[in-house]
């Protein structure tokens, strides 16, 4: 049987030979750690400590700011030294509350659950929600909202994104290869809130271990099972993933429940573990620096709210100066100005690299080869979109879909001429999202 996977997609470099085979390694953090209130989709966290109070790791110092929000809490025990804007990886100023670590650790006490099996879903959902959890691949929805659709009865399948299709990141294999029982439980935890689901993890093939390992302790799990995919980008994106792994599809007006399905990533889903069964709140992720300008590229456990220069100085600094820092990896990432800035909950990797390739090509005109065409994995036509950006035509730009671009960049990435595809359509598509917003 053929590997599942979509019509289009790309095949970068992926770089994970890099840190592929580093062992998650716990950083500890010093001094300052900063915590923005605005770590998610959806209303602001709203700060629920005061400057000169003292608290400890795991105790929450913002609540959620509504339904569609979530909590924050401390990753290290010491006293609030400030609440105020401070520099985010985006390059926004976003008040945040900043405290200065102790160097002691000391953690408020937690209530763990013996057996999750005998909690109701209510009280499933308001674990996760009070841990704080949100989509940690990078997107930042708050995971209590997404388990909570208008219709549970019609969810089919529960979908764990554990493709890692972006380049160079590794963070998600590290922790199938080292902690894959908790993948497991926080699928099985995630299923109890539909008893008609079946969970579905779906796996590139360039991680034939993983595979392996999942399987095996798959087969007593009757409602669990494997997927391999083509190993292919943005086997990982949402709508893609939903297409290979079920042939079903979605645009840009449908959400996943409407198809019958949930997504979710690897970290999301260890943090549903967790929360219910450690009664733990979001307070840590792994994190991969790497790229050829790292001189030790690995995978860390880091507190959430260590800044990305900490954990340069972790990996042992560069080993050349680099020509371009992304927060995230670099097809779908964004570029970095500057490494004093703190990790939130969608941080997930650092990428130095020693050349910027793209600044060294000359962008020329479109030859018509339809390239971007063949690429695009929401069948668009790339070429023909960046036009109507570039001459502000809204009306044609969504005329011919332009609002179903994923931003994945797979257009970008093969155009012959060099043509910044993907951001022009990227800037296009928020002038008209923002329209729609103001009528």
């Amino acid at each position: 049987m053929g590997l599942k996977t979509f019509k289009g997609g790309v095949h970068p470099y992926d770089g994970k030979e890099l840190s592929k085979e580093k062992p998650i390694k716990d950083l500890v953090p010093q001094g300052e750690m900063v915590y923005p209130l605005s770590q998610h989709i959806g209303a602001p966290a709203v700060a629920c400590v005061a400057v000169g109070d003292t608290v400890l790791r795991g105790q929450k110092i913002a609540d959620a700011g509504g339904f569609v929000s979530a909590p924050i809490y401390s990753s290290v025990s010491g006293k609030i030294k400030a609440i105020e804007p401070r520099r985010v990886p985006t390059g926004d100023m976003v008040n945040s509350i900043v405290i200065e670590s102790d160097g002691k650790f000391i953690e408020k006490g937690f209530e763990g659950c013996d057996d999750y099996t005998k909690l109701s879903k209510e009280e499933l959902i308001k674990k996760i929600q009070d841990a704080g959890i949100v989509g940690m691949g990078g997107a930042g929805f708050p995971t209590h909202v997404k388990l909570s659709p208008n219709n549970p009865e019609k969810i089919e399948f529960i979908i764990a994104n554990c493709a890692e299709c972006e380049p160079y990141l590794t963070s998600d294999y590290r922790s199938m290869v080292e902690e894959p029982e908790k993948l497991i439980t926080g699928m099985k935890i995630i299923l109890q809130l539909f008893p008609k689901a079946k969970g579905l993890l779906g796996i590139e093939d360039n991680k034939n271990d993983v595979i392996e390992s999942l399987s095996k302790l798959c087969e007593k799990e009757p409602r669990l099972e494997v997927v391999p995919l083509m190993t292919k980008y943005p086997q990982g994106g949402e709508r893609q993933l939903i297409k290979a792994c079920t042939g079903r599809e979605i645009n840009s007006k449908k959400l996943p429940a409407d198809a019958g399905c949930i997504v979710d990533n690897v970290a999301t889903i260890n943090a549903v573990y967790t929360a219910v069964v450690e009664g733990k709140p979001v307070m840590d992720r792994i994190f991969t620096i790497t790229g050829d300008a790292i001189m030790e590229p690995r995978n860390f456990c880091i507190c959430i709210g260590t800044s990305y220069k900490e954990i340069l100085e972790a990996a042992e600094g560069y080993v050349r100066e680099p020509q371009k820092l992304i927060s995230g990896g670099p097809m779908m990432g964004f570029a970095l100005m500057d490494v004093d800035v703190p990790t939130t909950k969608t941080s997930g990797a650092l990428v130095a690299l020693s050349e910027d390739e793209v600044s060294k090509f000359e962008t020329t005109a479109c030859i018509n080869c339809g390239r971007c065409v063949e690429a695009c994995p929401e069948n668009l036509i790339p070429s023909r979109l960046s036009k109507f950006s570039d001459h502000g035509d809204k009306e044609q730009f969504e005329k011919w879909y332009g609002l179903e671009c994923i931003e994945c960049g797979s257009c970008s990435f093969v155009c012959p001429a060099r043509q910044p595809l993907a951001q022009a359509i990227k800037t296009m598509k928020k002038m008209v999202l923002a329209d729609k917003r103001k009528k």
